[in-house]
């Protein structure tokens, strides 16, 4: 049930995102909706590793393999989402900073005005 949700979830964030990036008129707003679309592929990729009655993939002292194989939740997905998201903050960083700079030549953000 848990790892159903996160997929309704990331599949709304998902469509939020696209909608704002592909409507929106301000360059902010579409910063915000590509923010949600990573955000959307994190969740994913969360609940793609949830494992029922998992525990952290770390091995214990005194855990047998076996058991720790059985019950370890998937670490690939943590390992990505962790890099998705120090990469998803400077990206945007980059993109907002870009965002002032166009401001600051054209006095405004919105993206009729901008290429005119």
């Amino acid at each position: 049930m848990i790892q159903e949700a996160s997929f309704v979830t990331a599949a709304a964030l998902f469509l939020i995102g696209l909608w704002a990036v592909l409507e929106k008129d301000n360059l902010l707003k579409k910063v915000m909706g590509a923010t949600f679309i990573g955000d959307a592929v994190n969740l994913t990729l969360v609940g793609l590793g949830y494992r029922l009655d998992g525990i952290v993939p770390i091995l214990s002292e005194g855990m047998m393999v076996t058991e720790y194989a059985a019950k370890a939740g998937y670490p690939l997905p943590m390992a990505l989402v962790l890099t998705n998201i120090v990469i998803g903050v400077a990206t945007t960083a980059l993109i907002l900073a870009l965002c002032v700079k166009i401001y600051e030549k054209t006095g405004s953000l919105s993206v009729g005005e901008i290429w005119k």
